[in-house]
């Protein structure tokens, strides 16, 4: 049977990555190797879905400029639909990713036409289907509103729906608060292990995401070199990472959430934990053998 089709809902980017190498040089150079690749939380998401075979529809916006045709074409190429809005007058987003030796990144972002999501923008998942919403869209007042019609359309049609925080720093600016108020009726949240400690005040990363498994039906916390964890009412399943020699880890948890969401979406939103967390687990250890998010 084809899978139900999901729809995701997120943002369209050319990431910039920088693998830097040597010292840091305040004031002088440092070697670096640049890459530019397709990107944004949303588009990486579906792009990662379309890989593993399942239909997947991208909402977003780009610019009307030669950045966010490529990025259009080579989403389409991937096997993605698009329902990606082209504005004049605005620039495609653009992501600089500085990454040191061994992978860990800063990103300087500048989210562009992205800001402009609106409401109409966003086709509603078929009944029995899938709302993925990259939390990016929901920290800023501009694409705001379409999350949260997005969030409304989703459950009204009936779709298990999935969010994911997003970055820890605008989610704390947005406020904690706010946030849970937004993504209460969410069947399966996504953060990494930093954002459940913010999203609950917990120190212990298993403690948080029992304390998430309160509030939704599925959480799904990242940890990095340490895996993944899966907490629903009082099941709580871990697996270890699949090995990887870390070059980048630009794009990591998206390829981490899309891995889950195949197996959620051919399993009608009932997954094996087990076979979730590894089908993640896998995808992500590919990304961060490479540079770039896909």
């Amino acid at each position: 049977m084809t899978a139900p089709r999901v729809v995701v809902v997120g943002d369209v980017c050319t990431d910039v990555v920088a693998l830097l190498s040597g010292d840091p040089a305040p004031g002088s150079d440092r070697p670096a190797a640049i890459v530019t690749r397709g990107g944004g939380a949303g588009a990486n998401v579906a792009a990662h879905l379309a890989a593993l075979g399942t239909p997947v529809t991208l909402a977003g916006c780009v610019g009307e400029d030669l950045p966010g045709q490529a990025l259009c074409r080579d989403l389409t190429g991937a096997g993605v639909t698009l329902a990606v809005r082209a504005l004049p007058g605005l620039s495609t987003g653009t992501i600089i990713s500085l990454v040191e030796p061994g992978g860990e990144r800063s990103m300087l972002a500048d989210r562009g036409a992205n800001l402009a999501l609106q409401p109409d923008d966003v086709p509603a998942p078929p009944a029995g289907g899938h709302l993925h919403l990259s939390g990016y869209t929901l920290l800023d007042d501009g694409p705001r509103a379409a999350g949260l019609a997005a969030l409304a359309a989703a459950r009204t049609a009936g779709c298990t729906v999935s969010v994911d925080p997003a970055s820890t720093g605008p989610l704390a600016g947005y406020g904690v608060d706010r946030w849970l108020a937004d993504t209460a009726a969410a069947t399966l949240l996504l953060p990494n292990a930093e954002e459940a400690r913010l999203l609950t005040g917990c120190t212990d990363t298993t403690e948080a995401a029992r304390a998430l498994a309160g509030l939704h039906p599925v959480v799904v916390v990242s940890l990095g070199a340490e895996g993944a964890l899966w907490a629903a009412g009082d099941v709580l399943v871990h697996r270890a990472a699949h090995p990887a020699e870390v070059v980048d880890t630009t794009g990591a948890g998206d390829a981490f959430t899309a891995g889950v969401l195949s197996v959620w979406s051919a399993s009608a939103g009932r997954p094996d934990p087990a076979a979730a967390l590894e089908a993640g687990l896998q995808r992500a250890a590919v990304v961060v053998g490479r540079a770039g998010a896909r």
